[in-house]
């Protein structure tokens, strides 16, 4: 049983990820981006050196740099990230066990790998890169009345077809045919690869979810509402707060129409402890207080401040509360 826990806990991660169909837009969105962004590349930029040792790492650095940009890029922009760094500066990672904390970035790069994968599928199926890198290494012995004497010099030439000599060109065909065999059959390989491991995590997921479908649902679409509200109202509360200091300061402020109207509506706005920020940051798992679901950390924080009882939240050794 206590297996069976802490395997469920650490799936709570993993639902994260997969029970939003805002994230899975999201991806689908990047890998349309990464699609035009590597046909794009390919018609205007791509340009084969032809030349030994040259084109093996052109061919690497194409597929491989900006997948590994990509990658950071992704890394960067999920909010998972800045996540799990506040609840490491804040809380020095104490309520954050090992296999959770190895779970959660299991999301964070279960995002970030999106675009880079993508990009390294399109480049591999569409060969270029693949048959530059790999034209020096072609097996010659496997094509019919090729000179043995030919060294990779020359084959490293043939992805430039006027670089390469007369009575060599008729085998371009079937090198070229090889190369882009090869290098789909390594894409496709991919794409298989990712669907299934997509495919085990969805049923894993189903299978150690501690909350039933349409809750799920509920709590996806509590934390994209509370999300956007939050940042909406913290305009508004930054711009009121402003608003106030500047007519402090000059004895007037100017606003627009709708500002003057927020600031009739809410005459003024205080300032938040810093306490009450880190309150309301860092990792957040779901939770539950005497039956009724927290569902963010700024739920269970109006929970408590409800009770009178902020101190308490602190106090809280649970794992990841």
């Amino acid at each position: 049983m206590a297996a069976f826990a802490l395997v469920t806990e650490n799936f709570k991660f993993l639902s994260l990820f997969f029970k939003s169909k805002d994230v899975m837009i999201f991806n689908g969105l990047i890998a349309l981006g990464t699609v035009a962004s590597q046909t794009a590349y390919n018609i205007f930029a791509f340009n084969c050196p032809c030349s030994s040792g040259r084109n093996y790492r052109y061919g690497l650095a194409t597929i491989g740099v900006p997948a590994l940009a990509f990658f950071l890029v992704g890394i960067i922009m999920n909010k998972s990230t800045w996540d799990l760094v506040s609840e490491c500066r804040l809380r020095k990672c104490r309520k954050l066990s090992g296999a959770a904390a190895f779970a959660l970035l299991g999301t964070i790069i279960g995002r970030a790998v999106v675009a880079p994968l993508t990009w390294a599928v399109i480049s591999l199926l569409q060969g270029q890169a693949y048959t530059c890198a790999l034209s020096e290494f072609v097996d010659t012995s496997s094509l019919e009345g090729f000179p043995s004497d030919q060294k990779s010099e020359v084959m490293a030439k043939f992805p430039c077809q006027g670089s390469v000599p007369v009575e060599l060109q008729s085998f371009w065909a079937e090198i070229e045919r090889q190369l882009q065999y090869e290098s789909q059959l390594i894409g496709w390989l991919l794409v298989a690869g990712m669907s299934l491991m997509v495919f085990l995590l969805l049923c894993l997921k189903r299978c150690f979810s501690p909350l039933g479908y349409l809750q799920e649902d509920y709590w996806s679409q509590y934390r994209s509402i509370e999300k956007t509200l939050f940042e909406h109202t913290a305009t508004v509360h930054a711009r009121l707060l402003a608003a106030e200091n500047i007519k402090s300061f000059f004895g007037f402020v100017a606003l627009e129409k709708e500002e003057m109207e927020q600031l009739a509506v809410h005459q003024s706005a205080s300032p938040i402890s810093k306490t009450d920020w880190n309150r309301v940051t860092g990792v957040y798992l779901y939770r539950e207080m005497n039956g009724l679901p927290l569902y963010s950390r700024l739920n269970k924080w109006a929970t408590y401040n409800l009770q009178h009882n902020v101190e308490a939240m602190d106090k809280e050794m649970d794992v990841l509360s």
